[in-house]
């Protein structure tokens, strides 16, 4: 064999001595050990991919052994191709004249693990059907139409950046972003949020000011869990307001845009508000290092997640003395109506002294929301303390009230040093935003739209109006109807049959919730439905 046949002969040739053993013909899983050891796999696969590489062999070959073709196949389906630094190039498996014909049949059937893994989407991801596409347009639409509302334009931006551009900017959560391969060039990223590179395009476009919105898909690599709405791919529906403003005035109306969003998707939520200064001032204040302020921050924000012994026993291993742990506990656990809880701080000396003009300043906010009608979502919530890096004013997260099984729909803040990492000198672009967690909403969303509907189903077209006809072929009657509708605006369409049966038209009309129903005939004689 030669060229590229010769090439996958030669990769066949040489796995005996990769694997250090004098034959293939071995138990399955004995080969998945050793591809395992030989590849230095055995840190990050899970005892799931392990079990379905071995199962794979005997489902996909029929045997309990392992020849050396169809071994190079199976690494080769497994994506560990370039672990075992493999020559991946060569002519499908499937035509190598050595390939054994029931081998062939086996590969050709479709059947198996491995099969199975290449139709279906991968883990983190899904696919949506009609159903779910309705859904998601619909929610799409009306958070479009808010954003819209308040004057905010459309932007977008490519879904990859360079890995600089991102990489320090998300604090401990820098290790779920999905880096590229690198193709002897730059080195880049997928998008881990829309407001990194918001604040990229602000400095390479040399905008000063903006109120714009963005919905994109984003993208984190982090461990599914798809009930509760996280995903790997995800979108996300951003408003921002970039630009020097008076005081607590842009961020009045993007908590505003959240909560009108939110209530016009008919979802029961509360919004957790704080503020960066008012929790460095808390730090201070029980003798936490200012080296790890953020550190502890991130700790303190998982107490919606876990009890304040696991929160506390946290700080302690992040080198946080007892005493000061032990202080912060009753500051934490202060939250509630926002006015109430502001008053409170304000009569406390120590917080009083250190925080008083961050505290003005909320009052000031809270006159603004209440103005906006927005005031009676908020609850101001000192354990908020969201681990991203760039926050430096409000801070704010939305939680839906009648369920614990999602975390937030909704988060933002005050970002006003992050444009400014991306400008020369000490130029700085203040700014601040919301991001709409949309997935969760939509699972939410779409349970609640199946539970209304009496036959479980949800409304599948935006078609109004079906063109139906009976008595003949009167295909170019209805083409000449449906042409007079679209022109008119009206979504409309046809069965593409010529003369198709008037009850099977009526079916779809019905199954579809399509509400009209134009009719030509040649007749007026026609068999009444079935149902």
């Amino acid at each position: 064999m030669h060229g590229r046949f010769g090439v996958r002969s030669s990769v066949i040739a040489s796995i005996p001595d990769l694997l250090g053993v004098g034959t293939l013909a071995l138990p399955a899983r004995h080969i998945v050990d050793a591809i395992v050891d030989k590849s230095g796999l055995a840190d990050s696969i899970t005892a799931d991919e392990y079990s379905a590489l071995a199962a794979g062999m005997h489902v996909l070959l029929g045997a309990a052994t392992c020849p050396a073709y169809a071994l190079l196949h199976l690494i080769h389906t497994a994506d560990v191709v370039a672990a075992l630094s493999l020559e991946a190039a060569g002519a499908d498996l499937k035509n190598l004249e050595y390939v054994p014909s029931e081998y062939k049949a086996t590969l050709g059937a479709g059947t198996g693990p491995f099969f199975e893994r290449l139709r279906n989407a991968r883990k983190g991801t899904r696919d949506f059907g009609r159903d779910e596409m309705m859904i998601r347009e619909r929610v799409f639409d009306t958070i479009r139409r808010v954003f819209q509302l308040h004057g905010a334009v459309g932007i977008d931006t490519p879904v990859f950046e360079l890995r600089e551009t991102l990489m320090g900017k998300y604090g401990e959560d820098s290790k779920l972003i999905y880096d590229l391969a690198d193709q002897g060039g730059e080195k880049l990223s997928l998008r881990y949020d829309l407001t990194v590179p918001f604040a990229r395009y602000l400095a390479s476009n040399n905008i000063s000011s903006i109120k714009r919105y963005h919905i994109a898909r984003v993208y984190r690599r982090d461990n599914p869990a798809m009930s509760r709405g996280r995903f790997r791919e995800f979108y996300q529906c951003d408003f921002d307001i970039a630009g020097t403003y008076d005081l607590m005035m842009p961020d009045a109306e993007a908590v505003a845009v959240m909560c009108e969003i939110l209530a016009a998707l008919g979802l029961n939520f509360e919004v957790k508000l704080n503020h960066r200064s008012l929790l460095d001032a808390i730090m201070a204040v029980c003798d936490v290092p200012p080296e790890k302020f953020r550190t502890i921050c991130s700790a303190i924000d998982k107490l919606d997640k876990e009890p304040w012994a696991v929160v506390r026993e946290e700080m302690l291993e992040k080198g946080l003395e007892a005493s000061s742990a032990d202080r912060l506990e009753g500051y934490v656990a202060m939250r509630g109506q926002p006015r109430k809880v502001l008053q409170e701080l304000q009569s406390m000396d120590a917080i009083s002294k250190s925080a008083g003009t961050t505290l003005t300043h909320l009052a000031t906010l809270f006159n603004y929301l209440d103005a906006f009608g927005a005031l009676p979502y908020v609850s101001l919530d000192m354990s908020l303390a969201r681990g991203l890096d760039y926050y430096t004013g409000v801070i704010y997260e939305a939680v839906l009230t009648d369920t614990d099984q999602v975390g937030s729909i909704a988060a933002g803040g005050r970002y006003d040093r992050l444009v400014g990492m991306f400008l020369p000198g000490n130029k700085q672009i203040p700014a601040v935003g919301v991001s709409i967690g949309i997935e969760r909403i939509f699972t939410i969303i779409e349970q609640r739209e199946r539970a209304k509907s009496t036959t479980g189903a949800i409304q599948a077209t935006y078609v109004q109006a079906l063109v139906a006809s009976v008595g003949g072929d009167l295909s170019v009657a209805r083409m000449r109807v449906l042409s007079e509708l679209w022109r008119a605006g009206i979504k409309a369409e046809m069965i593409q049959k010529r003369n198709p049966y008037f009850e099977r038209q009526l079916e779809h009309a019905l199954n579809n919730h399509i509400p009209y129903m134009s009719c030509s005939a040649r007749t007026c004689s026609t068999r009444a439905p079935s149902r």
